[in-house]
């Protein structure tokens, strides 16, 4: 069974950067996009960003300008690069792979605050 990897997550101070990063255990057959979720307390669950076999991206109006998306789809592996980060972007950071099947991992916590 596959299973994704997250890292990066921690508490850091407004304005700062942190670079989250998630991997999968095994290969993923016929990826067509990978994301970063987040869910902060009390909140639905939010699309961040997507980035496409093709390379494509999207992001949330909330983020763009600030965050980046990448991917390695042979390493079966996506970044996110978050810069300024405020305090409203501290939540639940979830990476998902979406190929034959969807995978996600299990989470990882990201806090801003001085």
């Amino acid at each position: 069974q596959v299973q994704l990897v997250e890292s990066g997550g921690g508490l850091v101070q407004p304005g700062e950067s942190l670079r989250l990063s998630c991997a999968a255990t095994g290969s993923i057959r016929s990826i067509y996009r990978m994301a970063w979720y987040r869910q902060a307390p009390g909140k639905q669950r939010e699309l961040v960003a997507t980035i496409s076999g093709g390379g494509g991206t999207n992001y949330a109006d909330s983020v763009k300008g600030r965050f980046t998306i990448s991917a390695d789809n042979d390493k079966e592996m996506v970044s996110l690069q978050m810069n300024s980060l405020a305090p409203e972007d501290t939540a639940v950071y979830y990476c998902n792979i979406q190929g034959r099947e969807d995978y996600w991992g299990p989470g990882t916590q990201v806090t801003v605050s001085s």
